[in-house]
């Protein structure tokens, strides 16, 4: 009996995306493929084809969960801090940064270029509602325009970004810091964004 067959159906399209987020995390999204997929959980190549006809459904799939699930992590970094307008939108720099060292799927996976043009509403829903959560969390600050909510925005996530590659690439290896210490730091380095010194 092949190893694919000990899958039921619906059980192989969950665990081809679990095994995605594990393959992400280990290699990044430039060798991620469905056949590397597909040996990771020791099935045929043509196994993840009943479920996803190429890597970009595939992908499409991994992009709407991760846009899902890092959504979640946002609104739940927000409340923890506390009703602090400041301090709820910098918290979205802490909770991106644990949630894509632990599962390797940042925006560069969640909005990935080659995605654009993949006919899939349910994905796009879940990628509207998750810049759609952070822009609010960026009016909540009271800035003046609405172009002044999306460079707060954008600020935010490229501190976040930033300090998840650069632990990616191991620039604080020397220093042996955490996932948890790093996202602490992209929590103050957005802060300080948001309310600068004698503001």
């Amino acid at each position: 009996m092949s190893a694919d067959r000990s899958y039921h159906h619906g059980d192989l399209r969950a665990a081809l995306i679990s095994a995605s987020f594990d393959l992400l995390a280990e290699c990044g999204l430039q060798r991620f493929s469905v056949a590397a997929v597909a040996r990771r959980l020791k099935v045929s190549s043509a196994a993840p084809y009943r479920h996803f006809p190429d890597r970009g459904h595939l992908l499409g799939a991994v992009s709407a969960t991760a846009a899902h699930d890092l959504r979640a992590a946002i609104i739940a970094a927000a409340d923890a801090a506390g009703t602090d307008p400041a301090a709820r939108l910098a918290a979205v720099a802490g909770a991106y940064v644990r949630y894509v060292v632990r599962t390797g799927a940042g925006f560069h996976v969640i909005y990935a270029a080659e995605l654009y043009k993949l006919p899939d509403e349910a994905r796009r829903e879940q990628t509207r509602a998750l810049m759609a959560t952070v822009l609010d969390l960026a009016t909540a600050t009271g800035a003046p325009s609405y172009q002044d909510v999306v460079l707060l925005a954008e600020a935010t996530i490229a501190v976040a970004h930033g300090y998840t590659s650069l632990f990616a690439d191991g620039f604080f290896a020397r220093n042996s810091s955490t996932a948890d210490e790093i996202a602490a730091r992209a929590v103050q380095a957005a802060r300080a964004l948001i309310t600068p010194s004698g503001q």
